[in-house]
């Protein structure tokens, strides 16, 4: 777990702050970026002399929105010396908080277009307060020029339209421990419906505890609580939901990612183990996630080259993949360019006890390799998940770009009719494009006789 935004301040914690650390990493946290912002450069530098000392604590500093009155010159300077500190990964709180409003509003803004304009020159992301004034700050952000990685919106309260706007800026959302209160109605929708691609995960110690600690004092180690609740509403589980957040924050902040985005040929996800065989297509569909980035649920997918069949089942032995409900051909490329490959690991599972497999494809297997590759698979293969995508061939060409023209389509067509009769599972999968006629492709699915499924754009990892 990542905790995004904490104050592990000695105003705050006293004597405590260490002994706070040592529970949040007891509890699982990897990383903490503690909040330094006011108008007193001490608030500052405290901060960063805790990032300096302790390898699981990173900074941001800034002039936060209720100081903004009483911020002049010298704290300006000291913070943009401050800011080039190495532990100091971000430029925040800053903002505008018309909730309170313990600053004039106009100086307010004045402060936070200057710590903006700031943001983008020294190349740090911003953290942004923003209470009660989101069309506002919505203003100044798309007018300004921002860090080319822009920052995040932390303790995000609002709604999704709200939420989709910030993140069409380029700005992750940081979810705090409201997701967990009881009138956290339209925060939680914002949650089930946003990408988690694009969330992170705070506390905002020492306030916001969650539920079940509502009332203490907040700390990192309290983190996992909100996790879970991220996890019940994306339908993941709490390590998906921990190890995706830990990737945004430090491919955010710009905190080494090396270890934690290892190329993969296995992955989990929920209860499911994925097998990564090729980056390789049939297709350059106009959806498709890896023309924007390799990482899916916070996994690195970029390979680089076609792992041996030994390499791919060390790693699937190294996972044990009986402990999954099912082990899935998918990674981010077409596995049945590589059907050799899966026919053999396919036995090799049978043959380990794994009890159910599953292969998602673009359905041009039999048209690439001109033979019958399902009957290959007949009998080792429990499901295929079938990516149609249209209702007609014309359609068809225009978002799933294919060499093989409209000849494509048809070939997708034959092999999902071929697959009705081989595989005990077959469904059609389209993605929900803005334009595309998705009753129209239900029906063609259930003349077929297959199932049918519908994915969202957002969420195609």
């Amino acid at each position: 777990m990542f905790d995004s935004h904490a104050h592990l301040s000695t105003e705050f914690f006293g004597k405590e702050v260490d002994a706070v650390i040592a529970r949040a990493v007891d509890a699982g946290v990897s990383g903490i970026v503690t909040v330094g912002s006011g108008a007193d450069p001490a608030v500052m530098t405290e901060a960063v002399g805790l990032a300096r000392r302790d390898p699981h604590v990173w900074a941001a500093i800034g002039v936060h929105p209720h100081e903004a009155d009483r911020a002049g010159e010298s704290v300006f300077r000291s913070l943009r010396e401050l800011l080039s500190e190495p532990r100091v990964v971000a430029l925040g709180e800053v903002g505008l908080d018309f909730h309170y409003d313990l600053s004039a509003r106009d100086r307010q803004r004045e402060v936070f277009e200057r710590q903006v304009a700031m943001a983008a020159e020294v190349g740090k992301p911003l953290v942004i307060h923003c209470r009660e004034a989101h069309a506002e700050v919505l203003k100044i952000l798309a007018g300004a020029r921002l860090p080319e990685r822009p920052g995040v919106i932390h303790c995000f309260t609002g709604d999704l339209e709200t939420a989709r706007k910030y993140i069409a800026l380029g700005f992750f959302v940081s979810i705090p421990g409201v997701v967990t209160f009881r009138n956290a109605g339209a925060l939680r929708e914002a949650v089930e419906r946003l990408p988690a691609e694009r969330l992170l995960a705070e506390t905002d110690s020492p306030y916001l505890a969650p539920v079940p600690v509502r009332g203490r004092r907040n700390e990192p180690a309290f983190l996992r609580h909100t996790i879970e609740a991220i996890a019940r509403l994306k339908r993941l589980s709490a390590l998906d939901i921990a190890r995706i957040t830990e990737v945004n924050a430090r491919r955010l902040f710009g905190i080494e990612t090396e270890e934690v985005l290892e190329p993969r040929w296995t992955y989990p996800i929920r209860d499911s183990l994925y097998l990564n065989l090729t980056n390789r297509c049939t297709l350059h569909c106009t959806f498709c996630g890896k023309f924007r980035d390799f990482v899916v649920k916070g996994h690195n997918l970029r390979i680089g080259r076609d792992p041996g069949v030994e390499e791919v089942w060390a790693a699937i032995q190294s996972a044990d993949p009986t402990r999954y409900r099912e082990v899935v051909f998918c990674g981010y490329g077409e596995p049945l360019l590589r059907p050799d490959v899966v026919e053999t690991l396919a036995r090799r599972l049978r043959e380990a006890g794994v009890k159910w497999i599953r292969i998602n494809t673009d359905g041009l297997a039999n048209l690439v390799h001109g033979e019958d590759v399902l009957a290959r698979l007949a009998g080792l293969v429990d499901e295929l998940s079938v990516s149609l995508n249209a209702p007609d061939a014309a359609t068809y060409a225009r978002y799933c770009r294919s060499r093989y023209g409209e000849d494509a389509f048809r070939a997708v067509l034959e092999f999902l009719n071929s697959a009705r009769e081989r595989v005990p599972v077959v469904t059609a999968t389209v993605v929900a494009l803005p334009g595309l006629d998705i009753e129209a492709c239900r029906r063609l699915a259930e003349r077929i006789g297959v199932r049918f499924r519908v994915r969202p754009l957002d969420d195609l990892g």
